[in-house]
């Protein structure tokens, strides 16, 4: 998750640069091979309908009890990556991270929807399987409710509700077992910004199918929570989890001359330019896909890791006045939207000069 300074980016870009940016040749993506086990369509997917729901770019504010904060913004891009599974991997930086899952799995002799939950925080590594517990639809409303599979609902309960077209994430937990009754974790209030940058996807899998991503049955045997702290133990890493790839983005800085390293990097990865020629387009905003803070060493850069196959653009800014915004006396890149392609299960290696001194 963002701290909200982190990303008031609202305002950035108002200025006239100098250089063009031209329509880019994108790289082909080759077609999606999927191989999951079908389940019968007469058979019952407890939760099912949730995916049809979750594809999507979705903004909005975050209140918090974590130690990051609450957040004015938090933007999560969730895609198909099977034909029953969608994801969005987000991060702050190289020690904060969260990667978000929902698939169909079989457990207890059923077959439902999990949601697998976690990442890095503080630089330690925590991922968390919760199960469908309750489901209520209706024509304008929906309400899906997951609990620890082996914990239940006292440990932690996510509830998502959806409602035309926003989405509200509620977050209980009992702090790892050191409260009788659970608490607020965080509450997520977004709303779903773009639909076209997951649809090609979509497309592509057929998604959602009634395909069976995990067998669980026997899972989470021998633990009294479905809490795991590294990939040997966690029965669905992240390295395991299909069609995702890597974008190594490097930052190079000519201007300023002297860098310091104690100043920040915001590095912007979208769906869709941010300019049109000289103009910057703002509504584009809602195309912000992946986006994190870094060191200004130099030269610098991030590795953003189990990121959806497609195409992209960058831009980056040296936050030279430390306010964590787009302001006077900043640096960014002159040529506008550095595109790139990153194929199924692929690497790219996009790069950004940042050159030019904001007056």
């Amino acid at each position: 998750m963002i701290r909200s300074q982190y990303i008031l980016i609202v305002v950035f870009f108002f200025i006239v640069m100098s250089s063009c940016r031209h329509d880019p040749d994108f790289d082909t993506i080759p077609p999606i091979q999927d191989s999951l086990p079908p389940i019968s369509d007469t058979s019952t997917v407890i939760g099912f309908s949730i995916l049809n729901k979750l594809p999507g770019i979705w903004h909005g504010p975050v209140t918090s009890s974590t130690p990051l904060g609450s957040y004015q913004e938090w933007i999560v891009d969730f895609r198909p990556i099977s034909s029953a599974q969608v994801s969005a991997k987000n991060e702050l930086d190289s020690l904060n991270d969260i990667f978000m899952s929902f698939f169909v799995a079989k457990f207890e002799n059923k077959y439902m929807l999990f949601f697998r939950n976690g990442g890095g925080f503080a630089g330690q590594v925590r991922n968390s399987y919760m199960k469908i517990d309750s489901v209520y639809e209706s024509t304008n409303l929906s309400f899906y409710r997951f609990i620890d599979p082996v914990a239940g609902g006292d440990r932690v309960d996510t509830d998502i509700t959806f409602k035309d077209d926003s989405l509200i994430m509620h977050v209980h937990t009992n702090v790892y077992n050191t409260l009788s009754t659970p608490v607020t974790h965080m509450i997520w209030r977004a709303e779903l910004k773009d639909e076209t940058s997951a649809q090609n996807a979509v497309d592509a899998f057929d998604f959602p199918k009634k395909n069976m991503v995990k067998d669980f049955s026997s899972a989470f045997t021998g633990i009294t929570e479905a809490i795991f702290y590294s990939a040997a133990t966690d029965p669905y890493p992240e390295g395991d989890q299909p069609y995702l790839g890597n974008s190594n983005v490097t930052i190079n800085i000519t201007n300023p001359a002297v860098v310091n390293s104690g100043k920040k990097v915001l590095i912007i990865v979208t769906t869709q330019p941010l300019f049109s020629g000289f103009t910057f387009i703002p509504e584009n905003l809602k195309y912000r896909s992946r986006y994190v803070f870094v060191g200004a060493a130099n030269p610098t850069g991030y590795d953003f890791n189990y990121m959806h196959p497609g195409n992209y653009y960058i831009n980056a800014i040296y936050d030279n006045n430390g306010d964590y915004n787009f302001s006077s006396g900043d640096y960014i890149n002159s040529a506008f939207d550095v595109p790139f392609t990153l194929v199924i299960e692929g690497n790219s290696s996009p790069s950004v000069t940042i050159n030019f001194l904001i007056p």
